[in-house]
């Protein structure tokens, strides 16, 4: 396809049309000009194909289709393989379906546990999050299907989701928000962008030119096509400008009207205009050009696969006794709806017509084992029914053990609105409690999009988090249960003891339309393990039915230069009976020089497999970016001087063993010097010294009278302090009248020349 040939010649009015949607699903095509319609799907965790062209969440039922795991649970597998996967399945039911692009994965950063729309993000972690997403994009892409990577970007909250404005200081925004998109956009590159609802710091995303063009295009070096949330345009010709190239679903020509017109009237550019229609030939020509035809999809195969991917995501928190796997031989007391009718898939625009669901029961049945199953709970309120718990109560009294199926139903988490709070629902609770009552081995398997409250965590023996586990939730389910698999899974949030621990709990929703991200970096793990504060379990963390040990962490150098690579290994070995595998996690632990950051952040991570007594070496690359914070200085990326730890470990909080590394900095931290820079900011600067001295002995010129008059009041310690934290202004009120603004502009200057060569 001849893009530029086909641009010159369509007119103005057909430029325009091609930047919305025919309807919710179709671009629209150009008869004239040979441009066919492609169409898109909701669905990051399998395809939500709407045969109705008017549907959105979902009216109108969509084709059958095969629900992988959400999410929330596949980020739990820390297995980039596992996803790339699912990604070459989802890639072929595209193909199969003649779907050009899928609409995901999203990716935004789970701030607080109480998003309803956190079963389809990755993590609280943007190393994680960006990696894992990257497998997926890369699987898909592999089949030439198309990936539209959302929500671009701090879309992290429902409440007012088209109106708030996040406001976020530019160093969080690139270390967390921006950093969960910007690895799977550099690697795996995505053939689209789907940009979010919100406003930042109090502009739309939808048009705003530092993130859709400044960062994503210039920095990032995206050449895809940038299409809006649904709905989410407010200003289509600032959108325009700014980089937004396509508008979902469309307005019904509304604003491609606005388009025509603001090229007439010369407020818009034609050749903006052109970029986007370009770009939008290119994605269309990408898929058409390749177009797979009479491509079969199994949906028997991928129900299996779907399974599979569920085994490895799941996440064992607890196993006291060790009370798992279970006996086949026991009696088992089984309560719960959910062991019947699972929670496995979110509610809203990823919601998925399941082919088939297999529970627990189902597959449990004919495997010979003695089961006592009772419903326990209602899942469409959460009203105590002590009927219910009554015939559950008795069901664990004649058991060896009972496993209690709980978790968030629909109701309590979804998409269009957030939790209101961090708790199971009450008759969950109380049916647990009261089984305590009469069987102390009690098992809990949760079904969750997100971090849940436990305040029966100390008594039971063992809890499995499954997440939203997909279709086939229930062959995971009884191949865990029953020791069939080895659970490798592992946290990718950290579960507090209560809501109120959280870092953004005084600031999540926000006020009205402004929500204030003021605890910046401070995300999750970051927060906790900074803070030291209890958690009820931490980020990384997951059991197996099989024990790891660590030897012989090596760094390929013990001092290096900002910029230069440094390698990491481990030795890691099954010391148990059974295979299983092992999530090796390396975080890097920055020097405490002033800079606020967390006590250590993830830089690298792998997923080893391991059969009993085998051992494996695991090697990490880690480069600049690894040690680095944003300065916002030099709007860069910044590497400190000084000692830095390098930890390996099986969690957040369970570190085996750490590194000691020196980094020689390239280069000064860069810093505007002014009359209100403190004098503590600059002492510890050596080029700064001959400068420095005049107006030290200034400004103690006065102290030292000061000092005599007051006897003892002031101490030579204190003096120092107020000095440390005195404006340099402090010579002109304090000193022996040597300086004005004037001179002390000239010292100002010469120490910032000093001070940027």
């Amino acid at each position: 396809m001849d893009y530029k040939k086909i641009i010159s010649t369509m007119t103005l009015e057909e430029k325009a049309s091609l930047c919305s949607g025919r309807d919710f699903w179709h671009t629209k095509g150009i008869k004239s000009q040979k441009v066919p319609e492609i169409m898109v799907s909701d669905g990051p965790h399998g395809l939500r194909k709407q045969p109705a062209s008017q549907d959105h969440l979902g009216n109108f039922e969509s084709i059958k289709a095969v629900c992988f795991p959400a999410a929330c649970a596949t980020a739990a597998s820390f297995d980039r393989a596992l996803l790339n996967k699912m990604g070459k399945a989802l890639g072929t039911e595209c193909q199969a379906e003649n779907i050009s692009t899928i609409l995901g994965p999203a990716v935004n950063i789970k701030r607080s546990p109480l998003c309803g729309r956190n079963f389809e993000y990755f993590s609280e972690d943007p190393l994680l999050a960006t990696e894992l997403s990257g497998a997926l994009i890369k699987g898909v892409q592999s089949k030439n299907i198309g990936t539209s990577i959302k929500h671009f970007t701090a879309n992290n909250q429902e409440t007012r989701r088209l109106t708030v404005s996040a406001d976020v200081d530019e160093r969080a925004m690139y270390e967390i928000y921006l950093a969960a998109f910007e690895g799977a956009v550099k690697n795996a590159k995505p053939w689209t962008v789907m940009c979010s609802y919100n406003r930042i710091n109090g502009l739309h995303v939808s048009e705003n030119k530092t993130y859709l063009t400044d960062i994503l295009r210039d920095e990032w070096g995206f050449d895809g096509v940038v299409m809006s949330d649904w709905g989410a345009v407010n200003d289509r010709v600032k959108g325009l400008t700014a980089g937004l190239d396509l508008e979902m679903p469309g307005s019904y020509g509304i604003n491609d009207r606005e388009i025509v017109e603001a090229v007439q009237g010369g407020s818009l550019s034609e050749k903006t205009l052109d970029k986007a229609v370009e770009r939008i030939l290119k994605w269309i020509d990408k898929y058409e050009s390749k177009k797979q035809k009479d491509v079969k999809w199994d949906k028997e195969a991928d129900h299996e696969l779907a399974g599979r991917i569920e085994e490895e995501s799941a996440v064992l928190l607890k196993n006291e006794g060790p009370i798992l796997p279970l006996d086949k031989n026991d009696e088992i007391a089984i309560i719960g709806r959910f062991a019947k009718a699972p929670r496995y898939q979110g509610g809203g625009s990823s919601h998925i017509n399941s082919s088939k669901v297999t529970s627990f029961m189902d597959a449990a049945k004919g495997k010979g084992h003695e089961i006592h199953y009772a419903d326990g709970y209602d899942t469409d309120s959460d009203e105590i029914d002590r009927a219910l718990i009554a015939k559950a109560v008795n069901a664990a009294k004649k058991s060896d053990v009972a496993v209690i199926f709980a978790g968030l139903p629909d109701l309590f988490e979804s998409e269009g609105y957030d939790r209101e709070h961090m708790r199971l629902p009450e008759n969950q609770n109380v049916l647990i409690s009261e089984v305590l009552k009469v069987q102390p081995n009690v098992v809990v398997v949760l079904h969750n999009g997100s971090a849940v409250e436990m305040p029966w965590e100390k008594d039971v023996k063992g809890i499995f988090e499954m997440y939203l586990g997909g279709q086939n939730v229930g062959t995971a389910e009884y191949n865990l249960l029953f020791g069939k698999a080895n659970p490798s899974g592992r946290l990718p949030e950290t579960f507090p003891v209560k809501l109120e621990d959280n870092p953004s709990y005084l600031n999540f929703p926000g006020f009205m339309d402004n929500v204030s991200y003021a605890e910046g970096v401070f995300v999750g793990y970051r927060y906790y393990d900074t803070k030291k504060t209890e958690v009820l379990f931490p980020f990384g963390h997951g059991l197996s039915y099989t024990t790891y040990k660590y030897a012989n962490l090596k760094v390929s150098k013990r001092k290096i230069k900002a910029g230069d690579p440094l390698t990491v290994s481990v030795d890691v070995t099954n010391i148990g009976r059974m295979a299983g595998k092992e999530v090796v996690q390396v975080y890097v632990a920055a020097p405490q020089d002033g800079m606020p950051r967390p006590v250590h952040e993830l830089r690298a991570f792998d997923k080893v497999a391991l059969r009993a007594g085998e051992t494996k070496t695991v090697t990490f690359e880690l480069d600049s970016r690894a040690f680095a914070y944003w300065d916002k200085e030099r709007h860069d990326w910044y590497v400190a001087a000084g000692d830095y730890t390098i930890e390996a470990g099986a969690s957040s909080r369970d570190i085996k063993f750490v590194k000691k590394v020196n980094i020689e900095a390239a280069s000064k931290p860069r810093f505007t010097i002014t009359e209100n820079t403190c004098f503590g900011d600059l002492m510890d600067i050596p080029e700064l010294a001959d400068s420095l001295k005049p107006l030290i002995n200034s400004y103690f010129h006065i102290d030292k009278k000061e000092k005599g008059k007051a006897g003892d009041a002031i101490n030579d310690k204190m003096a120092k302090e107020l000095l440390r934290f005195s404006p340099l202004r402090g010579v002109i009120s304090f000193g022996d009248s040597e300086y004005d603004h004037e001179k002390l502009a000239k010292v100002i200057k010469v120490m910032q020349e000093k001070l940027n060569h």
